[in-house]
């Protein structure tokens, strides 16, 4: 295990040095990009690269900012002058953190759901329905769905906020960023209740999309352990077909749990589209948004962040895998 967790390092160097190679190569002048302005005189264009450090060689831009990410300095934004990288990322990423948490519970609860139900109906209609509806939502584009719900729940039963993260709570203080955390920790129920409300369209309409593979991959996995020789060991022993159904789903959870370490490094990223159409100031919106401007700085900085959540779910997937299946052992 302990040599798992240190291939996160290799992963995370080679990540920021594709990135860092990709981001010189592209034309033209990142500052003039940054600013969105031509007009500008060269004794300032230059005064502006040696204060990002833009000026130096090449190798020596590479180590200085790697060293300064290590120490907690991930640098100055070239589009905001003076405002530190680690303010935005601090902001930002635990509203991702909290969007993709949600939305994997929901899929998970709608997806491993509909295969324990499949499994224990027994029903080839209630199979095929399964199907049939983790093939659609899959398929769903994320945009039409959220202004699909945000019609019905917010303009026309106006039950639901249709964006934004919560309402203006009096007292209510963040403290970790992951509102309904705060909530919980602070105590306030009306806070956690209008946080998780701003919650529900977003994660919904996230969940409901990537339950899609989840039915499948509970639906294939159960069918492949039912007609296995355990399980028919199990029911020889006169096992009740509730349990023998408990039983085997222990061994479907295993490539779902894989499943969902995948599903959660790619939405810490992918989550633009439903980030922008609930106005949801995530960490993906904001990385689209620096792409734009080319701000070196911040693009290095949360790529490097997605790497290390990439090499921490994977070795987190490997522990829990363990525990899961008792014969895997690292």
């Amino acid at each position: 295990m302990a040599i798992r967790g240190t291939l996160i390092i290799p992963t995370i160097l080679i990540l920021y040095t594709l990135v860092f190679i990709v981001l010189r190569i592209l034309p033209g002048n990142p500052v003039l990009a940054a600013l969105g302005t031509k007009n500008i005189p060269e004794e300032q264009l230059k005064a502006i690269m040696a204060e990002l450090g833009l000026d130096k060689p090449l190798y020596i831009q590479y180590f200085e900012y790697l060293a300064n990410f290590l120490r907690g300095d991930m640098g100055m934004s070239m589009v905001v002058r003076g405002r530190p990288i680690t303010s935005d990322i601090a902001d930002k990423l635990p509203a991702t953190l909290e969007l993709t948490v949600w939305s994997i519970l929901v899929s998970l609860v709608i997806g491993v759901g509909t295969g324990y139900l499949v499994a224990k109906r027994r029903s080839r209609y209630l199979e095929a329905f399964a199907r049939v509806f983790g093939s659609v939502v899959f398929v769903v584009f994320i945009p039409a769905l959220g202004l699909a719900l945000q019609l019905v729940f917010s303009s026309y039963l106006k039950i639901l906020p249709s964006g934004g993260r919560i309402s203006s709570i009096e007292g209510f203080k963040p403290i970790t960023g992951i509102y309904t955390l705060d909530a919980l920790i602070e105590l306030n129920p009306r806070a956690f209740v209008d946080a998780l409300s701003h919650l529900v369209l977003p994660s919904l309409t996230l969940g409901l999309v990537i339950s899609g593979p989840y039915i499948r991959l509970a639906l294939n996995n159960l069918e492949a352990v039912m007609s296995s020789k355990m399980v028919d060991a199990y029911r020889s022993r006169g096992i009740r077909e509730p349990k023998v159904i408990r039983h085997a789903f222990k061994h479907v959870l295993i490539p779902i749990v894989t499943y969902t370490g995948l599903q959660f490094s790619l939405l810490m990223g992918g989550a633009v589209l439903t980030e922008t159409t609930f106005n949801w100031p995530g960490i993906g919106t904001y990385l689209v948004d620096k792409v734009m401007y080319r701000d070196y700085t911040a693009i290095q900085a949360v790529i490097l962040i997605f790497a290390f959540i990439v090499g921490l779910t994977s070795l987190i997937v490997d522990v829990v895998y363990a525990l899961i299946d008792p014969r895997v052992r690292y």
